[in-house]
């Protein structure tokens, strides 16, 4: 208990120490700035949303084939670059499925040069990541095409699955304590949403 103490009284001090910077100094920037107590691994993600502009938590990430069956997931410890996500999806696709995606989205931020490049040097045919700063008439005619579309519909229904697993797994809410708590309650929610999609594919066709 004594350990414990000592240990909430030094985060105490520290947000007094970068609330008193903040408030009194215009300082904004506090090296090792918590964000909360009981949860000090917890990060400020800026997700440039109007309703929501600011969250705290984990970033997630989840990969999804077809059917809607979670493939993958991790919770980061710290908040990596999204275009540094795409190339490394696609070896833990052809781990868990046996073979390279044929087609590969992601949303504009997962978008680099060298990334495309990578997914398709490693064998995926279409890759449906959009270049939204290009002023290339080739690359906006591309982007056009139909299976480039479609790549983005299915980008589109990806986050509808984040969605549900937010509100009916409840991943909206981590209710366990520290970071190995958040990576349970991920997990348990992704198994959870897994078994019904898997169900739901399972059921004999009318």
């Amino acid at each position: 208990m004594k350990q414990e103490l000592e240990t909430v009284l030094a985060r105490v001090k520290q947000v007094r120490r970068q609330t008193r910077k903040r408030v009194l100094g215009g300082d904004t920037h506090v090296e090792g700035k918590l964000v909360s107590i009981l949860e000090p691994t917890t990060e400020i993600i800026r997700r440039g949303n109007a309703s929501k502009p600011t969250e705290f938590g984990k970033m997630i990430q989840i990969q999804e084939a077809e059917n809607q069956i979670i493939t993958y997931f991790e919770v980061y410890d710290q908040r990596p670059t999204d275009s540094d996500l795409l190339v490394p999806a696609i070896p833990i696709h052809k781990e868990r499925l046996g073979c390279v995606p044929g087609l590969g989205a992601g949303d504009a931020a997962f978008y680099s040069i060298a990334g495309e490049k990578a997914a398709q040097d490693l064998g995926v045919t279409h890759v449906s990541v959009p270049n939204r700063k290009t002023k290339s008439a080739e690359r906006r005619k591309l982007e056009m095409q139909r299976w480039f579309q479609q790549g983005q519909k299915w980008r589109t229904g990806c986050e509808g699955r984040i969605s549900v697993l937010k509100r009916r797994h409840g991943l909206n809410r981590c209710r366990y304590q520290g970071d190995r708590g958040m990576q349970r309650w991920v997990g348990l929610g992704v198994i959870g949403d897994t078994l019904i999609n898997l169900s739901c594919a399972l059921l004999p066709k009318d």
